[in-house]
C-alpha cells in the first residue's frame, strides 16, 4: 500500500461582512479558486468577443444608434437622448467602444489590472442593463448577470490566481513591492 502523498487541505478561506445589524458569515470549499478563475476567464472572453465583433463588423460601430435606442421606462432616457444631441462625441465614444471591450476582455484574460478591468466592465453592464430597462422581460437578463460576474471577479482579487497582477504585486523594484511604492495599485490589481 502506497503512501498518501496528497497535501492537506489549506486553511480555508473564511468570509464575514456586516452590514447593520446582520452579519454573513461562510467558508470557501477548496475549489472556489479554480471557480474564481473561470468566472474571470468566461467574462474576459465575453468582452473580448464583443469587442472584436465590433472592431472587425463590416459597419463600425455607431454609439448614436444606441443612445437615441433607450426609451421608457428606462431611468437612462434623459441622459441618453442628450447625449445623443451632442454630435461631436459620437465619433470618439464609437472608435473607442470597441477597443475598450477588446482591452477589457484581454486584461480579464491575463489577469492584469483585473479589478479596474472588472469595474469599467461593471460599468459598461450597468448603463446597458440600465439602457435596455423596458425592452426585456423580467429584471434579470445577461447585462445584469454579466454586472454580477464583473462585480465577483473585482471583489474576490481574481487577477491573483493565475493572473499577472499577482506578478506585480510579489515583483521587487528597487527593493521594494510596486503595491507598497504606489498603495493606489490595490485598487487596480487584483
Amino acid at each position: 500500500m502506497g503512501a498518501n502523498t496528497s497535501r492537506p487541505d489549506p486553511e480555508p478561506n473564511v468570509f464575514e461582512a456586516d452590514l447593520g445589524s446582520v452579519t454573513v458569515r461562510g467558508r470557501a470549499h477548496r475549489l472556489s479558486a479554480w471557480l474564481v478563475v473561470a468566472l474571470r476567464a468566461t467574462i474576459g472572453y465575453v468582452f473580448l468577443h464583443t469587442g472584436w465583433a465590433k472592431l472587425t463588423a463590416p459597419e463600425p460601430f455607431d454609439v448614436r444608434s444606441h443612445l437615441v435606442g433607450v426609451s421608457d421606462p428606462s431611468p437612462l432616457v434623459g441622459p441618453t437622448h442628450w447625449l445623443a444631441r451632442i454630435e461631436w462625441l459620437h465619433a470618439p465614444v464609437s472608435a473607442a467602444v470597441p477597443w475598450l471591450e477588446f482591452l477589457i476582455g484581454v486584461a480579464l484574460l491575463i489577469g492584469l489590472l483585473t479589478r479596474l478591468a472588472a469595474l469599467v466592465g461593471g460599468g459598461a453592464m450597468l448603463t446597458s442593463y440600465l439602457g435596455n430597462w423596458g425592452a426585456r422581460a423580467g429584471l434579470v437578463d445577461s447585462s445584469f448577470a454579466y454586472l454580477v460576474i464583473c462585480l465577483a471577479v473585482a471583489a474576490f482579487g481574481a487577477g491573483r490566481l493565475l493572473g499577472l497582477d499577482a506578478l506585480v504585486e510579489t515583483a521587487e523594484i528597487e527593493g521594494q513591492a510596486p503595491i507598497e511604492r504606489y498603495p493606489v495599485l490595490r485598487y487596480v490589481l487584483g
